[in-house]
């Protein structure tokens, strides 16, 4: 069955969308010898005058890629992880002791907290401005390059802020600073009211920041999920066991869904307490958690860890500097490796274990743990705007060291504990090693669990036969489904974002893509001339994404690659696409799914035909289904539905052509396809291939 694409309504009229509308070639002409090339400007046409320079937030607008990392919806998210940040930043220096999160049914984040406040009087470089003003209309303008006014922050580029002010239609601030309150509002970094003083006021302090994304820059549809600002809101007070977080949300908004209207997080045991919750009903190797918490001297930081090792599941590392997760890690992460590693082989060598102990490395000793680190540093240098990778080469050292001594208290406190830990690892050591003399990437069996590829979790099967493995969008939706999964049968493989579209990239980025080399790892027959049909290690491959635009992209570039590295794959029946629901229909006690609009009307009319009200709940993503609404919709072979994507043989030429103007790396085919088709994708919204 033909896979079918999603298209934005209106998308074919953007003319701008590969590059400019189409103009008219100019004639040719004769080549001379020092006629610059076509398209080019001579020496002439490049003067001062072809020197643009961007002034204010300008830049921003015109590449948030370079501040956010993009304008999908991780980069859209990262709005409301720069507000809160900065929150959070008043509350690690003493100075705020709440913070709350509001999320309107209109769209609106609301952050506030009881700190300081932002400061309000004229600036010394701008008289005419206030400081607040300055804050929110300039780059690289804060608090924090000068240490005197934060000890640890998590923002030190002094562009946070004033890029969320950017790439909003409308922020308000106010602010309550000296028993007085504030108020200024600005839309897409500039401002649309002076600075107003509103009065006086005595019980409150601190800054409150309103804001809405822009569509011109994020798109109509874009919009924060609930149930992720919720997670981001509460991981902050694990961070930081001196702050409540409250969290307030439009009941519209999480309706049918687990995330709650209301809570307040208040967690003294920090990181310890986070790693309980994640971890909640596994097993672990060792009955007690390693954690613990070290302030550094003169207060200049701190760093705290949660770590427990788990045989039956799959492990996870969750890092921070100062509250800014680091999903990329850094050198705080290889600083903890080399402390697990070292001190354990340290603590075989105590006991007279070192000969076993000989042959482990990194990966098996940090392959299956749960662990957590959150470090507090003066002046952290991050990769990138968006901080998903610390570099602060100093960290590797304090947190070795620190973890180091803690560690080797902790197993020569424990022996029976460190024993354990200590076969454990062991253990990992050796099936690593007898993988790498079979050179064959063998499957867990219930009592061993090899490092696999990625966030994979295999099953149990030891044969391919009946087996598969669901391709899932994303971490959140990763964790649902390997809640939902059968474990003896399903794998999971979650992706983080758009993989690499491989109809145009060059042999060399594929090569280097670690998303395609964890798909082709997991699955283990090789790619293109390479690739063995027999040592394919599922029956069946399921691509599970969302049911919107994006879902469908990831879908077609997942499609692309197994067409053009894995057709025998397609040939032989193994590629499906899963079909999540788009709606539960709820009346009385009786519930169905339906899988779109149609399908809904259909039920409405021939099975919800009893008395009462039809509630209908519309789920916005897989990530936000329940793990049992997942298994029971799309997972279950006994109920759900799967659409194998097929080839025809007489459509062979055509899909050819297809995949090539619609994927490959020319893009004025794929403009000609959307001017083509314009009137069909505004009527239905869809283009089917």
């Amino acid at each position: 069955m033909a896979p079918r694409i999603s298209v934005k309504r209106g998308m074919a009229d953007n003319s701008d969308l590969f590059g400019g509308a189409a103009r008219k070639a100019p004639p040719a002409t004769p080549a001379k010898k020092d006629t610059p090339r076509s398209g080019t400007p001579g020496e002439a046409g490049y003067t001062a005058a072809s020197i643009e320079v961007l002034e204010g937030l300008e830049p921003v607008r015109r590449r948030p890629g370079m501040y956010i990392g993009g304008t999908d919806e991780t980069a859209l998210h990262h709005l409301f992880a720069e507000v809160i940040d900065n929150s959070m930043d008043e509350a690690v220096a003493g100075h705020a002791t709440f913070i709350e999160v509001d999320l309107d049914a209109d769209g609106f984040v609301t952050v506030t907290d009881n700190g300081r406040g932002m400061p309000v009087d004229p600036h010394p470089k701008f008289p005419k401005k206030s400081a607040l003003e300055v804050i929110m209309t300039m780059l690289h303008a804060g608090g924090k390059f000068d240490s005197g006014a934060y000890q640890t922050s998590g923002g030190l580029h002094g562009v946070g802020v004033s890029v969320v002010n950017a790439l909003s239609d409308t922020l308000e601030v106010e602010v309550a600073r000296g028993q007085q309150l504030y108020r200024q509002t600005f839309s897409r970094g500039v401002p649309t009211s002076k600075l107003e003083k509103l009065g006086a006021v005595k019980n409150r302090r601190g800054t409150k920041v309103r804001f809405h994304p822009d569509a011109q820059i994020f798109g109509k549809g874009a919009h924060f999920r609930p149930a992720r600002l919720f997670r981001m809101s509460r991981s902050k007070a694990y961070l930081f066991g001196g702050v409540e977080i409250r969290w307030n949300c439009a009941p519209s908004l999480v309706e049918g869904t687990d995330t709650p209207e209301k809570a307040a997080f208040r967690f003294p045991g920090g990181l310890k307490d986070y790693l309980a919750r994640e971890i909640e009903g596994k097993e672990t190797v060792t009955p007690e958690p390693f954690a613990g918490k070290v302030e550094r001297e003169g207060g200049h930081g701190s760093l705290e860890w949660a770590i427990c090792w788990l045989p039956a599941d799959d492990g996870f590392t969750n890092s921070y500097c100062n509250t800014i997760p680091t999903p990329d890690g850094g050198t705080h992460e290889a600083g903890l490796r080399l402390a697990l590693l070292r001190g354990l082989k340290d603590h075989a060598e105590r006991i007279g274990q070192s000969k076993r102990a000989s042959s482990i490395q990194g990966d098996d000793v940090i392959g299956q743990t749960a662990a957590m680190i959150s470090v507090f540093i003066r002046e952290p240098e991050f990769q990138g705007q968006n901080k998903s990778r610390l570099m602060t080469v100093e960290a590797s050292r304090i947190v070795e060291a620190t973890v180091r001594d803690a560690f080797d208290h902790w197993l020569a406190g424990s022996p029976t504990q460190a024993t354990q830990l200590l076969n454990f690892v062991i253990e990992r050591a050796e099936d690593r090693l007898r993988r790498r003399a079979e050179k064959d990437v063998a499957r867990k069996t219930a009592t061993r669990k090899l490092r696999l590829p990625g966030k994979l979790a295999d099953c149990s099967n030891s044969g391919s036969a009946g087996s598969e493995l669901f391709i899932v969008e994303g971490d959140s939706a990763g964790g649902s489904a390997k809640q939902a999964r059968d474990r003896a049968m399903q794998a999971v493989l979650p992706l983080r974002g758009k993989i690499l579209n491989v109809a145009s990239a060059t042999r060399d980025k594929l090569a280097a893509n670690q998303q395609i080399s964890d798909l082709v790892q997991a699955l283990g027959c090789g790619v293109g001339a390479s690739y063995r049909h027999d040592d394919l290690r599922y029956d069946r491959i399921i691509i599970m994404t969302d049911a919107d635009v994006d879902g469908a992209h990831i879908a077609s570039l997942l499609i692309t690659f197994f067409y053009r590295q894995m057709p025998r794959l397609i040939d032989e029946g193994h590629l499906f696409l899963a079909a999540p629901p788009l709606y539960k229909l709820t009346q009385g006690a009786k519930s169905v799914y339906a899988r779109d609009d149609a399908h809904r009307a259909e039920l409405e009319k021939s099975v919800l035909t009893g008395k009462g009200k039809i509630e209908v709940s519309r789920f916005k993503g897989l990530g936000e289904m329940l793990p049992a609404q997942l298994k029971e919709t799309t997972m279950d072979p006994k109920k759900r539905i799967l659409l194998k994507v097929m080839i025809a043989p007489e459509d062979r030429d055509e899909t050819a052509d297809s995949v090539e103007r619609l994927m490959g790396n020319k893009p004025e085919a794929r403009f000609q396809f959307i001017q083509e088709r314009a009137a069909f994708a505004q009527e239905q919204d869809i283009i089917d291939l």
